[in-house]
């Protein structure tokens, strides 16, 4: 497990919502190759989808760029080894 590694670049969660969010970027890390990045970012949404409710979105990788609506309380986006992660609930534009 890697917790503690990550480096926050940005977020808006509440810190227990940053933890699960790291924490379960790590667990992916262990379960899927680093370069499975889809398998890496379906576990990551399935699990805040069943813990935090549906609506959820997760994009991994190494070089993505990204606009959006985002529900307040509900974005981060951090780095872990090599990838970069963005996760945050939709919201109404």
């Amino acid at each position: 497990m890697l917790e503690g590694k990550a480096l926050v670049q940005e977020t808006d969660m509440p810190m227990k919502m940053q933890l699960q969010a790291m924490a379960s970027a790590s667990q992916a890390l262990d379960l899927f190759d680093v370069y499975d990045c889809k398998s890496i970012s379906a576990h990551i949404k399935k699990e805040f989808d069943m813990i935090y409710g549906s609506g959820w979105q997760c994009v991994v990788g190494s070089n993505f760029g990204g606009f959006f609506t985002h529900t307040e309380g509900t974005f981060i986006y951090f780095c872990l080894e090599t990838l970069n992660f963005l996760i945050f609930k939709g919201g109404s534009a």
